[in-house]
C-alpha cells in the first residue's frame, strides 16, 4: 500500500499540471545534426592489463606498424608485452564546428584487455563515412570502472574496458554544411504530435507578427513545422529567438510499465471506463515436522521416523472497488482503494486494458 502510494504519487507530481517548455527543448532543426567519426588506435601504458598479443594478432600488427613508422624494426620478433591494447575510438561532432575545435572521444577495447585504466591513447585518426580524416585524437583515458581478481574471487565495477577522453580530439577540417546554405527552416518535433505542432506554429506566428509584422510558420504534419525567416534577418539570431518561445506540448494517453522493476508511469490524459476490480491471492504453506518414534525398552522394536505434515491455506480478503474516472487523479484514487504492490498494478492494468476499459496505449517493457 505504501509502495503503491509512492509510485502513483510520483505520477501525480510529474503530470499533475502541464508546464510550458521551450521550443528548443522539444524540437530540432532539419539539417542541423551531429556527425559521427570512427578510428582505430592503440592505448599504451597499461599495468599488465592489455591485450595478449598471441591471442590478439591485430594488436600485434598495429604495434609493429606503429614502430615501423618510427624507424624501429621488430618484424619477426616474438613480443610478449601486455601494456598495449587495441581500441576503437568514436566521437560525435557537433554541427558547424571549425578546425581547431576540441571534442570528446570514447575509447573501447577490441581485444582481450582486462582494463584500460591508466592508459594513454596514441595519435589516432578519426574518419567519417567517406573515409576522410576529420580529427586527430590523443590523450589520457579516463575509466570509471575497475577490475580486481585473485585465485578464488574477482570483483568488477562498471566497465573497465571502455573510457572517455575529455577534449581528446582536435578537429582538422570543417564538417560539410553551413547554416547559410539552409533555405526555409524546418523544425522537427522529437515527440511527433499534431496538436503540439499546431501550438508551435501558432507560437512562432504570434512572435513574428509582433516582431516582424508577418506570419512565418506553417504546420506541415505531426512532426514538421516549416518556417520562412524574414528577409534581412540574421538566421542564427532568428533561430535563437524562436527557440526561447514557450509552448505546452500535448502527449498521447499512455501507460508505460516496467515488469522487471515494477515502475509504472501514467500520462495525464489517461481515461478509464467504469469497471469493478478485485485482486487477491491464495497462499499455501506446507510444513514438514517429522517425529521420531522410540520403542519401549526390551520390546525388540525399531526406531522409526513418523512424518507429520501441516498444510495451511491463507486467502486474504480480496477487496473489490469501483474504478472509473476521466482523469489520472481518480484512477490513482481507485487503485489506492485496492492496496496493491507494483506487480499487482501491472496485472490489474493489463486486465483493464483487455476488458476494453483503459482508454490509453499500454506499453509493457
Amino acid at each position: 500500500m505504501v509502495r503503491l502510494g509512492l509510485v502513483l504519487a510520483i505520477c501525480l507530481a510529474v503530470f499533475g499540471a502541464q508546464a510550458a517548455v521551450r521550443i528548443k527543448d522539444i524540437s530540432s532543426i532539419e539539417g542541423v545534426r551531429d556527425n559521427q567519426l570512427l578510428g582505430y588506435g592503440l592505448v599504451v601504458g597499461l599495468q599488465n592489463t592489455g591485450d595478449t598479443l598471441l591471442n590478439s594478432t591485430f594488436t600485434q600488427q598495429a604495434l609493429q606498424s606503429m614502430l615501423d613508422r618510427m624507424g624501429i624494426n621488430v618484424r619477426g620478433t616474438a613480443m610478449r608485452t601486455r601494456n598495449v591494447a587495441a581500441v576503437l575510438v568514436t566521437a560525435d561532432v557537433p554541427p558547424y564546428v571549425t578546425p581547431g575545435t576540441r571534442i570528446d572521444v570514447t575509447v573501447s577495447s577490441l581485444g582481450d584487455a582486462t582494463s584500460l585504466m591508466g592508459g594513454t591513447l596514441v595519435l589516432t585518426s578519426l574518419n567519417g563515412v567517406d573515409g576522410q580524416t576529420f580529427a586527430i585524437a590523443q590523450g589520457q583515458v579516463a575509466v570509471a570502472g575497475y577490475s580486481a581478481e585473485g585465485q578464488a574471487e574477482s570483483v568488477t565495477e562498471n566497465v573497465p574496458t571502455a573510457g572517455r577522453i575529455a577534449n581528446g580530439a582536435l578537429m582538422e577540417r570543417p564538417v560539410p554544411g553551413d547554416l547559410a546554405d539552409l533555405g526555409p527552416l524546418t523544425f522537427e518535433l522529437k515527440n511527433p504530435d499534431f496538436a503540439t505542432a499546431a501550438r508551435v506554429a501558432d507560437a512562432i506566428n504570434a512572435f513574428s507578427q509582433g516582431r516582424y509584422g508577418r506570419a512565418v510558420a506553417r504546420q506541415r504534419d505531426q512532426r514538421s513545422i516549416d518556417v520562412e525567416p524574414p528577409p534581412q534577418v540574421n538566421k542564427a539570431r532568428f533561430i535563437g529567438e524562436i527557440g526561447e518561445l514557450d509552448v505546452e506540448p500535448d502527449m498521447p494517453a499512455r501507460v508505460v510499465m516496467d515488469a522487471r522493476s515494477g515502475a509504472v508511469v501514467i500520462s495525464q490524459d489517461v481515461q478509464i471506463s467504469t469497471v469493478a476490480v478485485t485482486y487477491g491471492n491464495i497462499t499455501v504453506r506446507v510444513t514438514e515436522t517429522p517425529q521420531v518414534s522410540q520403542p519401549a525398552p526390551f520390546s525388540h522394536g525399531r526406531t522409526v521416523v513418523v512424518p507429520n505434515t501441516q498444510i495451511n491455506v491463507d486467502q486474504p480478503n480480496a477487496t473489490i472497488a469501483i474504478v472509473h474516472g476521466p482523469s489520472l487523479r481518480t484512477l490513482v484514487a481507485g487503485l489506492n482503494q485496492i492496496g496493491l504492490k507494483p506487480s499487482g498494478i501491472i496485472a490489474i492494468l493489463q486486465a483493464i486494458k483487455a476488458a476494453g476499459a483503459l482508454q490509453a496505449d499500454l506499453v509493457v517493457e
